[in-house]
Protein backbone atom coordinates (compact mmCIF):
# COMPACT_ATOMS: atom_id res chain seq x y z
CA UNK A 1 0.00 0.00 0.00
CA UNK A 2 1.27 3.44 -0.96
CA UNK A 3 0.00 6.36 1.17
CA UNK A 4 0.63 10.08 0.68
CA UNK A 5 -0.21 12.53 3.46
CA UNK A 6 -0.53 16.29 3.00
CA UNK A 7 -0.01 18.70 5.89
CA UNK A 8 1.37 22.18 6.46
CA UNK A 9 4.33 20.63 8.35
CA UNK A 10 6.15 17.31 8.48
CA UNK A 11 7.42 15.99 11.82
CA UNK A 12 7.04 19.47 13.32
CA UNK A 13 4.23 20.64 15.59
CA UNK A 14 1.51 18.31 16.82
CA UNK A 15 -0.12 17.57 13.44
CA UNK A 16 3.22 17.17 11.68
CA UNK A 17 4.36 14.67 14.32
CA UNK A 18 1.12 12.74 13.90
CA UNK A 19 1.72 12.52 10.13
CA UNK A 20 5.31 11.37 10.73
CA UNK A 21 4.14 8.77 13.25
CA UNK A 22 1.57 7.35 10.85
CA UNK A 23 4.28 7.22 8.18
CA UNK A 24 6.66 5.33 10.47
CA UNK A 25 3.92 2.82 11.29
CA UNK A 26 3.21 2.33 7.58
CA UNK A 27 6.86 1.70 6.78
CA UNK A 28 7.28 -0.74 9.66
CA UNK A 29 4.38 -2.70 8.16
CA UNK A 30 6.04 -2.92 4.76
CA UNK A 31 4.07 -0.08 3.13
CA UNK A 32 5.29 3.07 1.34
CA UNK A 33 4.84 6.49 2.92
CA UNK A 34 5.13 10.01 1.52
CA UNK A 35 4.44 13.31 3.29
CA UNK A 36 3.91 16.49 1.27
CA UNK A 37 4.30 19.66 3.34
CA UNK A 38 4.33 23.41 2.84
CA UNK A 39 6.23 25.03 5.68
CA UNK A 40 8.54 23.17 8.11
CA UNK A 41 9.78 19.69 7.32
CA UNK A 42 12.01 17.76 9.72
CA UNK A 43 13.67 14.45 8.93
CA UNK A 44 11.48 11.39 9.38
CA UNK A 45 11.09 7.88 7.95
CA UNK A 46 8.69 8.96 5.20
CA UNK A 47 9.81 10.43 1.88
CA UNK A 48 9.23 14.19 2.13
CA UNK A 49 7.92 16.40 -0.70
CA UNK A 50 8.11 20.18 -0.33
CA UNK A 51 5.25 22.21 -1.81
CA UNK A 52 6.36 25.70 -2.91
CA UNK A 53 8.87 27.96 -1.19
CA UNK A 54 9.18 31.12 0.88
CA UNK A 55 8.15 33.45 -1.95
CA UNK A 56 5.03 31.39 -2.64
CA UNK A 57 4.08 31.41 1.06
CA UNK A 58 4.59 35.20 1.19
CA UNK A 59 2.36 35.78 -1.85
CA UNK A 60 -0.32 33.49 -0.43
CA UNK A 61 -0.10 35.38 2.87
CA UNK A 62 -0.53 38.69 1.01
CA UNK A 63 -3.57 37.34 -0.84
CA UNK A 64 -5.05 36.36 2.51
CA UNK A 65 -4.37 39.70 4.18
CA UNK A 66 -5.56 41.87 1.29
CA UNK A 67 -8.36 39.80 -0.25
CA UNK A 68 -9.41 37.25 2.41
CA UNK A 69 -8.74 34.43 -0.05
CA UNK A 70 -6.86 32.00 2.12
CA UNK A 71 -6.50 28.61 0.46
CA UNK A 72 -6.91 30.06 -3.01
CA UNK A 73 -3.28 31.09 -3.58
CA UNK A 74 -0.25 28.92 -4.46
CA UNK A 75 -1.67 27.95 -7.87
CA UNK A 76 1.69 27.42 -9.60
CA UNK A 77 3.36 25.48 -6.78
CA UNK A 78 0.29 23.28 -6.27
CA UNK A 79 0.16 22.51 -10.00
CA UNK A 80 3.81 21.44 -9.85
CA UNK A 81 3.06 19.29 -6.82
CA UNK A 82 0.12 17.58 -8.57
CA UNK A 83 2.49 16.53 -11.37
CA UNK A 84 4.67 14.78 -8.76
CA UNK A 85 1.57 13.30 -7.17
CA UNK A 86 0.49 11.77 -10.48
CA UNK A 87 3.91 10.11 -10.84
CA UNK A 88 3.81 8.71 -7.29
CA UNK A 89 0.25 7.46 -7.91
CA UNK A 90 -0.60 6.71 -4.25
CA UNK A 91 -3.29 4.22 -3.31
CA UNK A 92 -4.63 6.46 -0.53
CA UNK A 93 -4.34 10.22 0.06
CA UNK A 94 -4.59 11.49 3.63
CA UNK A 95 -5.23 15.21 4.18
CA UNK A 96 -4.45 16.98 7.44
CA UNK A 97 -4.23 20.80 7.61
CA UNK A 98 -4.57 22.15 4.07
CA UNK A 99 -4.53 25.74 5.28
CA UNK A 100 -1.34 27.57 6.21
CA UNK A 101 -0.47 29.63 3.08
CA UNK A 102 0.99 26.78 1.02
CA UNK A 103 -1.57 25.01 -1.19
CA UNK A 104 -4.39 25.80 -3.60
CA UNK A 105 -7.51 23.93 -2.56
CA UNK A 106 -8.98 24.53 -6.05
CA UNK A 107 -6.12 22.75 -7.83
CA UNK A 108 -5.87 20.02 -5.17
CA UNK A 109 -9.55 19.09 -5.14
CA UNK A 110 -9.83 19.17 -8.92
CA UNK A 111 -7.13 16.47 -8.95
CA UNK A 112 -8.75 14.48 -6.11
CA UNK A 113 -12.07 14.35 -7.97
CA UNK A 114 -10.39 13.32 -11.22
CA UNK A 115 -8.19 10.68 -9.57
CA UNK A 116 -11.04 8.99 -7.70
CA UNK A 117 -8.72 7.62 -5.01
CA UNK A 118 -9.75 7.08 -1.39
CA UNK A 119 -9.26 10.28 0.62
CA UNK A 120 -8.98 10.34 4.41
CA UNK A 121 -9.25 13.84 5.85
CA UNK A 122 -8.35 14.49 9.49
CA UNK A 123 -9.86 17.73 10.78
CA UNK A 124 -7.59 19.41 13.32
CA UNK A 125 -9.82 22.51 13.38
CA UNK A 126 -12.94 23.91 11.67
CA UNK A 127 -11.38 25.95 8.84
CA UNK A 128 -12.63 23.67 6.03
CA UNK A 129 -16.31 24.10 6.97
CA UNK A 130 -16.30 27.90 7.40
CA UNK A 131 -15.87 30.85 5.08
CA UNK A 132 -12.93 32.18 7.04
CA UNK A 133 -11.96 31.07 10.54
CA UNK A 134 -10.40 27.97 12.04
CA UNK A 135 -12.36 28.28 15.31
CA UNK A 136 -15.64 30.09 15.88
CA UNK A 137 -16.90 29.30 19.39
CA UNK A 138 -15.12 32.26 20.97
CA UNK A 139 -17.09 34.67 18.75
CA UNK A 140 -20.30 32.63 19.17
CA UNK A 141 -20.89 32.48 15.41
CA UNK A 142 -22.71 29.55 13.78
CA UNK A 143 -23.48 30.99 10.33
CA UNK A 144 -21.39 28.17 8.83
CA UNK A 145 -24.34 25.83 9.38
CA UNK A 146 -26.15 27.57 6.53
CA UNK A 147 -23.79 30.08 4.89
CA UNK A 148 -21.04 32.38 6.15
CA UNK A 149 -21.24 36.16 5.66
CA UNK A 150 -20.22 39.31 7.58
CA UNK A 151 -17.60 37.31 9.48
CA UNK A 152 -17.18 38.56 13.08
CA UNK A 153 -13.74 36.92 13.24
CA UNK A 154 -12.24 38.41 10.08
CA UNK A 155 -9.15 39.56 12.02
CA UNK A 156 -8.61 36.09 13.49
CA UNK A 157 -6.49 33.47 11.76
CA UNK A 158 -6.17 33.53 8.78
CA UNK A 159 -6.27 37.29 9.24
CA UNK A 160 -7.69 39.64 6.62
CA UNK A 161 -6.93 43.34 6.99
CA UNK A 162 -9.74 44.91 5.01
CA UNK A 163 -11.92 42.55 2.95
CA UNK A 164 -14.57 40.06 4.08
CA UNK A 165 -14.89 37.33 1.46
CA UNK A 166 -16.40 34.79 3.84
CA UNK A 167 -19.56 34.24 1.75
CA UNK A 168 -17.59 33.61 -1.46
CA UNK A 169 -15.06 31.40 0.34
CA UNK A 170 -17.83 29.36 1.96
CA UNK A 171 -19.62 28.74 -1.33
CA UNK A 172 -16.43 27.76 -3.13
CA UNK A 173 -15.28 25.46 -0.32
CA UNK A 174 -18.70 23.79 -0.25
CA UNK A 175 -18.55 23.18 -4.00
CA UNK A 176 -14.93 21.96 -3.91
CA UNK A 177 -15.14 19.70 -0.88
CA UNK A 178 -18.50 18.14 -1.71
CA UNK A 179 -18.85 15.33 -4.22
CA UNK A 180 -15.77 13.24 -3.41
CA UNK A 181 -17.06 9.67 -3.68
CA UNK A 182 -14.42 7.99 -1.52
CA UNK A 183 -14.03 10.53 1.30
CA UNK A 184 -13.86 9.66 5.00
CA UNK A 185 -13.64 12.44 7.58
CA UNK A 186 -11.75 11.84 10.83
CA UNK A 187 -12.12 13.94 13.96
CA UNK A 188 -9.81 13.58 16.98
CA UNK A 189 -12.70 14.60 19.26
CA UNK A 190 -16.42 14.03 19.67
CA UNK A 191 -16.76 17.82 19.95
CA UNK A 192 -15.51 18.48 16.41
CA UNK A 193 -17.29 15.43 15.01
CA UNK A 194 -20.52 16.99 16.27
CA UNK A 195 -19.87 20.12 14.21
CA UNK A 196 -19.01 18.08 11.12
CA UNK A 197 -22.39 16.37 11.41
CA UNK A 198 -24.06 19.79 11.11
CA UNK A 199 -21.86 21.09 8.27
CA UNK A 200 -22.15 20.87 4.48
CA UNK A 201 -20.09 17.66 4.80
CA UNK A 202 -22.64 15.98 7.05
CA UNK A 203 -23.40 13.26 4.49
CA UNK A 204 -19.80 11.99 4.64
CA UNK A 205 -18.62 9.00 6.63
CA UNK A 206 -17.37 10.58 9.89
CA UNK A 207 -15.07 8.66 12.24
CA UNK A 208 -13.36 9.52 15.54
CA UNK A 209 -9.71 8.65 16.06
CA UNK A 210 -8.23 10.35 19.12
CA UNK A 211 -4.76 11.82 19.00
CA UNK A 212 -2.10 9.66 20.63
CA UNK A 213 1.31 10.01 22.25
CA UNK A 214 4.41 7.86 22.54
CA UNK A 215 3.71 6.31 25.94
CA UNK A 216 7.27 4.98 26.18
CA UNK A 217 8.86 8.41 25.80
CA UNK A 218 6.20 10.18 27.87
CA UNK A 219 6.44 8.12 31.04
CA UNK A 220 6.26 8.80 34.80
CA UNK A 221 10.02 8.33 35.13
CA UNK A 222 11.31 11.60 36.58
CA UNK A 223 14.85 12.82 35.92
CA UNK A 224 15.88 14.94 38.91
CA UNK A 225 18.48 16.74 36.80
CA UNK A 226 15.64 18.65 35.11
CA UNK A 227 14.90 20.41 38.40
CA UNK A 228 18.53 21.49 38.54
CA UNK A 229 18.57 22.54 34.89
CA UNK A 230 15.53 24.80 35.26
CA UNK A 231 16.15 25.86 38.89
CA UNK A 232 12.96 24.29 40.21
CA UNK A 233 13.09 24.26 44.00
CA UNK A 234 9.39 24.16 44.95
CA UNK A 235 6.32 22.17 44.10
CA UNK A 236 5.00 23.40 40.76
CA UNK A 237 2.05 23.27 38.40
CA UNK A 238 2.80 23.09 34.69
CA UNK A 239 1.48 24.62 31.47
CA UNK A 240 2.78 23.77 27.99
CA UNK A 241 2.00 25.26 24.56
CA UNK A 242 3.69 25.62 21.17
CA UNK A 243 2.63 29.27 21.04
CA UNK A 244 1.40 31.14 24.09
CA UNK A 245 -1.28 33.66 23.26
CA UNK A 246 -4.65 34.72 24.63
CA UNK A 247 -6.40 31.60 23.35
CA UNK A 248 -4.00 29.40 25.38
CA UNK A 249 -4.86 31.21 28.62
CA UNK A 250 -1.59 32.97 29.42
CA UNK A 251 -3.45 35.85 31.11
CA UNK A 252 -5.32 33.34 33.26
CA UNK A 253 -2.03 31.92 34.54
CA UNK A 254 -1.00 35.46 35.50
CA UNK A 255 -4.32 35.92 37.35
CA UNK A 256 -3.88 32.51 38.95
CA UNK A 257 -0.47 33.52 40.28
CA UNK A 258 -2.11 36.31 42.29
CA UNK A 259 -4.16 33.83 44.35
CA UNK A 260 -2.04 30.67 44.30
CA UNK A 261 -0.12 29.78 47.44
CA UNK A 262 3.49 31.06 47.32
CA UNK A 263 4.78 27.60 48.17
CA UNK A 264 3.74 26.48 44.65
CA UNK A 265 5.44 27.76 41.50
CA UNK A 266 3.93 28.01 38.04
CA UNK A 267 6.13 26.66 35.23
CA UNK A 268 5.21 27.49 31.62
CA UNK A 269 6.98 25.85 28.67
CA UNK A 270 6.99 27.28 25.14
CA UNK A 271 7.21 31.01 25.91
CA UNK A 272 9.08 33.54 23.79
CA UNK A 273 11.99 35.54 25.20
CA UNK A 274 9.84 38.67 25.49
CA UNK A 275 7.05 36.77 27.23
CA UNK A 276 9.52 35.36 29.76
CA UNK A 277 10.83 38.86 30.49
CA UNK A 278 7.31 40.14 31.13
CA UNK A 279 6.39 37.44 33.67
CA UNK A 280 6.08 38.36 37.31
CA UNK A 281 7.58 36.58 40.31
CA UNK A 282 6.46 33.03 40.89
CA UNK A 283 6.08 32.12 37.22
CA UNK A 284 9.02 30.28 35.71
CA UNK A 285 9.16 30.72 31.94
CA UNK A 286 10.93 28.17 29.74
CA UNK A 287 11.43 28.48 26.01
CA UNK A 288 10.18 25.74 23.72
CA UNK A 289 12.30 22.62 24.13
CA UNK A 290 13.00 19.98 21.48
CA UNK A 291 14.06 17.55 24.23
CA UNK A 292 11.23 15.08 24.81
CA UNK A 293 13.21 13.74 27.79
CA UNK A 294 13.20 17.17 29.46
CA UNK A 295 9.55 17.78 28.64
CA UNK A 296 8.47 14.37 29.95
CA UNK A 297 10.39 14.96 33.19
CA UNK A 298 8.75 18.38 33.58
CA UNK A 299 5.35 16.73 33.19
CA UNK A 300 6.24 13.91 35.59
CA UNK A 301 7.57 16.29 38.25
CA UNK A 302 4.50 18.56 38.25
CA UNK A 303 1.78 18.35 40.89
CA UNK A 304 -0.81 18.97 38.20
CA UNK A 305 -0.95 19.98 34.53
CA UNK A 306 -3.15 23.03 33.87
CA UNK A 307 -4.57 23.80 30.42
CA UNK A 308 -6.77 26.94 30.54
CA UNK A 309 -7.28 26.90 26.76
CA UNK A 310 -10.05 28.90 25.11
CA UNK A 311 -9.72 27.28 21.65
CA UNK A 312 -8.72 23.67 21.09
CA UNK A 313 -9.70 20.39 19.49
CA UNK A 314 -8.03 17.46 21.28
CA UNK A 315 -4.73 18.85 22.65
CA UNK A 316 -1.75 16.51 22.78
CA UNK A 317 -0.40 18.24 25.88
CA UNK A 318 -3.23 16.83 28.01
CA UNK A 319 -2.48 13.25 27.05
CA UNK A 320 1.27 13.80 27.30
CA UNK A 321 0.70 14.85 30.91
CA UNK A 322 -1.55 11.86 31.63
CA UNK A 323 1.03 9.53 30.12
CA UNK A 324 3.59 10.95 32.58
CA UNK A 325 1.24 10.20 35.48
CA UNK A 326 0.17 13.82 36.02
CA UNK A 327 -3.50 14.80 36.52
CA UNK A 328 -4.98 17.42 34.18
CA UNK A 329 -7.17 20.44 34.88
CA UNK A 330 -8.64 22.05 31.76
CA UNK A 331 -11.38 24.42 30.73
CA UNK A 332 -14.51 22.99 29.14
CA UNK A 333 -13.23 24.01 25.72
CA UNK A 334 -13.72 22.13 22.46
CA UNK A 335 -12.61 18.54 22.96
CA UNK A 336 -9.94 19.39 25.56
CA UNK A 337 -11.90 17.87 28.43
CA UNK A 338 -12.59 14.61 26.56
CA UNK A 339 -9.14 13.25 27.45
CA UNK A 340 -9.83 13.07 31.22
CA UNK A 341 -12.33 11.44 33.55
CA UNK A 342 -13.20 11.86 37.24
CA UNK A 343 -10.18 9.92 38.41
CA UNK A 344 -7.60 11.73 36.29
CA UNK A 345 -8.43 15.43 36.47
CA UNK A 346 -10.97 18.25 36.68
CA UNK A 347 -13.01 20.29 34.21
CA UNK A 348 -13.53 24.00 34.87
CA UNK A 349 -15.72 26.49 33.03
CA UNK A 350 -13.84 28.92 30.77
CA UNK A 351 -12.31 31.91 32.53
CA UNK A 352 -13.21 30.81 36.06
CA UNK A 353 -9.76 31.28 37.58
CA UNK A 354 -11.04 30.86 41.15
CA UNK A 355 -12.49 27.45 40.27
CA UNK A 356 -9.21 26.65 38.55
CA UNK A 357 -7.39 27.50 41.78
CA UNK A 358 -9.76 25.40 43.89
CA UNK A 359 -9.29 22.39 41.60
CA UNK A 360 -5.51 22.74 41.75
CA UNK A 361 -5.51 22.87 45.55
CA UNK A 362 -7.92 19.90 45.74
CA UNK A 363 -5.44 17.79 43.78
CA UNK A 364 -2.30 19.14 45.45
CA UNK A 365 -3.76 18.51 48.92
CA UNK A 366 -5.37 15.20 47.99
CA UNK A 367 -4.29 12.04 49.78
CA UNK A 368 -5.19 9.95 46.74
CA UNK A 369 -1.86 8.25 46.13
CA UNK A 370 -3.21 6.29 43.16
CA UNK A 371 -4.07 9.26 40.95
CA UNK A 372 -0.75 9.07 39.08
CA UNK A 373 -1.34 5.40 38.31
CA UNK A 374 -4.86 6.11 37.04
CA UNK A 375 -3.54 8.86 34.76
CA UNK A 376 -0.89 6.58 33.31
CA UNK A 377 -3.34 3.72 32.87
CA UNK A 378 -5.82 5.94 31.00
CA UNK A 379 -3.12 7.23 28.64
CA UNK A 380 -1.76 3.76 27.86
CA UNK A 381 -5.18 2.18 27.33
CA UNK A 382 -6.79 4.97 25.28
CA UNK A 383 -4.16 7.28 23.83
CA UNK A 384 -1.15 5.19 22.80
CA UNK A 385 0.15 6.64 19.53
CA UNK A 386 0.96 3.21 18.09
CA UNK A 387 -2.61 2.05 18.59
CA UNK A 388 -4.10 5.21 17.08
CA UNK A 389 -1.73 5.06 14.07
CA UNK A 390 -2.84 1.46 13.53
CA UNK A 391 -6.43 2.73 13.51
CA UNK A 392 -5.50 4.94 10.56
CA UNK A 393 -3.80 2.10 8.70
CA UNK A 394 -6.89 -0.07 9.22
CA UNK A 395 -8.96 2.81 7.82
CA UNK A 396 -6.71 3.03 4.75
CA UNK A 397 -7.12 -0.69 4.13
CA UNK A 398 -10.87 -0.48 4.66
CA UNK A 399 -11.16 2.41 2.18
CA UNK A 400 -9.32 0.42 -0.49
CA UNK A 401 -11.72 -2.52 -0.09
CA UNK A 402 -14.71 -0.22 -0.57
CA UNK A 403 -13.59 0.86 -4.07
Amino acid sequence: MKVLQINVTANSGSHGRIAAGIGAQLISGGHQSYIAYGRTGNYCDSELIKIGGKTDVSLHLLKTRLLDRHGFGSLHSTTKFIKKLRKIDPDVIHLHNIHGYYISISVLFKYLKEAGKPVIWTFHDTWPITGHCSFFEHVNCYKWKTECFACPNIHGYPKSWFVDNSRRNYREKRALFSGLKNLVLVSPSEWLAGYLRHSFLSSCDIRIINNGVDVLKFSPDFNGLVKQKYSLTKKYILGVANIWDERKGLKDFIRLREILDNSIDIVLVGLSVNQIKSLGDGIKGIRRTDSIEDLASLYAGAEVFVNPTYLDNFPLVNIEALSCGTPVITYRTGGSHESIDEGTGCIVEQGDVRALHESIMDIVCSENSNISGKCRERAVSKFSADARYKDYISLYQESLKII
